[in-house]
């Protein structure tokens, strides 16, 4: 009894040495996004101002809106004006510079709050998480309280997959019962969407979608083939996901022209569904094929520790095996990405609403900066400049009633913008380096957008982020 009772002391001890260990290291790692941490009381009505002599970009007509005044109350747009006269308001004087929304990223994997000073920097002021977890319900709340620096930030609850799609970071459905609850449950939990994702049957993909309904959640869906692609035309459903699955599950792995016509003719008529294409982390797979120091190289150094030594090691072997096996899988990969511009040219001509989405933090698509290349392929598949600047503004608010106020500068719309130094319709590029960002009215200058892109380099917060995967897999396995 008495070495019993030693054991037990030894092991309560080294557990209590362990969580103090744990605390200490999640505090010290804390501190490496602290730079995002709003103190809201060292300014004067931070949220609450007038810019004047502003050039607007809209996004209502592709025109440019000159020597114009815009007020800002607590975070919303009260007004725009050619002149506002409000002495108790201070002014601030952009002096000719372009003035447009806020871009927003509708398919993102956030890891850390640093991914989130990323986003701002690159001009995101809103993202949509598509793999929901604890942490992120945590960021949610402290960006909308305004503790935290961050974009607007919106997410689903963990990936719901069939009964066999096994992996860590999924969360099995074995029967319908099992899929209202769930829906029931993430709800609850202040989760704002439902991401389905693959192998699910349709028994329970339909006691999904009919809770889904139930519980007010709309659904995000990564396609299963265990149902015909047009099943995804639910109502219910408000946005299909990734160019790639109307290859694989809609066309059955064939670059068919002719069979993709039926496809679009269900798009158009399911006038509720938006087109989230994703190309960019798909066209990466072609770096991974073909560029064997893909993974030192500098975009790579923006993602999270954890993705770097995990998900992109595993699928730079995967595709670099696959290379061995067949040397020509480069030109297919490549090949197939030709056929996704087709795809989103077709789309685009018959009116279905492209919303940008990149993919961001998996393999190696780093957050905020691939929005950039995501947009160019838009630009590539024959969409005028205005037109690939919709896909990331005007677009994004037709798809969730929760995201209606974003996206364009009018009364009421939320006050997330972007100061411009040239005009981003005659050239993509000049949305990178903003002279400022404005996040729910919070105005962000240039040099801290550039610091924010510093710190997240090569960051070094691996344990907190195995610490807040460990949470995922202990709250939902």
């Amino acid at each position: 009894m008495k070495v019993l009772k030693i054991l037990l002391k030894l092991i309560l001890g080294l557990l209590l040495l362990l969580i103090v260990a744990l605390f200490i290291i999640i505090g010290i790692e804390s501190n490496y996004s602290s730079y995002l941490s709003i103190d809201e009381a060292s300014n004067q009505n931070p949220r609450s101002y007038i810019i004047a002599n502003a050039k607007l970009i809209t996004m209502q007509s592709d025109t440019v809106l000159s020597n114009k005044y815009l007020q800002v109350d607590n975070g919303f747009i009260s007004q725009i004006s050619d002149s506002i006269n409000e002495k108790s308001y201070p002014i601030i004087d952009v002096k000719g510079l372009y003035l447009m929304p806020g871009l927003i990223d509708m398919h993102v994997h956030v890891w850390d709050k640093q991914e989130l000073g990323l986003y701002l920097a690159n001009g995101i002021t809103a993202v949509r998480n598509l793999w929901g977890m604890p942490m992120h319900l945590r960021m949610k709340e402290e960006i909308k309280t305004g503790k935290l620096m961050g974009p607007s930030f919106f997410t689903s609850g963990p990936k719901l997959t069939g009964s066999e799609w096994i992996g860590d970071d999924n969360v099995n459905l074995h029967s319908p019962e099992e899929a209202r609850e769930k829906v029931i449950s993430y709800k609850k939990r202040g989760y704002d969407f439902i991401k389905s994702y693959y192998g699910i049957s349709e028994e329970i993909f339909a006691a999904l979608l009919e809770q889904a309904e139930i519980s007010a959640l709309e659904v995000v869906a990564h396609t299963t083939p265990k149902v015909p692609y047009n099943y995804h035309f639910h109502p219910q459903i408000r946005s299909i996901e990734h160019a790639e699955d109307i290859v694989q599950n809609g066309l059955n792995y064939q670059l068919d022209s002719i069979k993709l016509e039926e496809i679009i003719k269900d798009y158009r008529l399911a006038t509720h569904s938006s087109f989230s294409p994703t190309l960019t982390v798909f066209h990466n797979i072609h770096h991974l094929i073909t560029n064997d120091k893909i993974l030192q190289s500098e975009s790579v150094k923006y993602l999270n520790p954890l993705i770097k030594l995990v998900d992109s090691r595993k699928q730079f072997n995967r595709w670099q095996g696959s290379r061995l096996e067949n040397p020509q899988i480069g030109e297919e990969i490549y090949r197939q990405h030709q056929f996704h511009l087709y795809i989103i040219k077709r789309l685009h001509e018959e009116g279905i609403n492209i919303i940008c989405s990149t993919d961001a933090g998996i393999g190696i698509t780093p957050a905020g900066l691939s929005i950039h290349s995501e947009l160019a392929f838009y630009k590539e598949a024959g969409l005028s400049n205005f037109e690939v600047l919709q896909t990331a503004t005007i677009n994004t608010a037709k798809v969730h009633q929760i995201m209606a106020n974003l996206g364009s500068l009018e009364k009421g719309k939320v006050a997330n913008m972007l100061l411009l130094d040239a005009n981003p319709l005659d050239d993509l590029a000049h949305l990178k380096n903003p002279a400022a960002v404005f996040s729910r009215g919070l105005k962000i200058e240039r040099e801290q957008l550039k610091m924010f892109t510093v710190k997240a380099y090569d960051r070094n917060n691996l344990i907190s982020t195995l610490i807040n995967y460990a949470e995922f897999l202990w709250t939902e396995k």
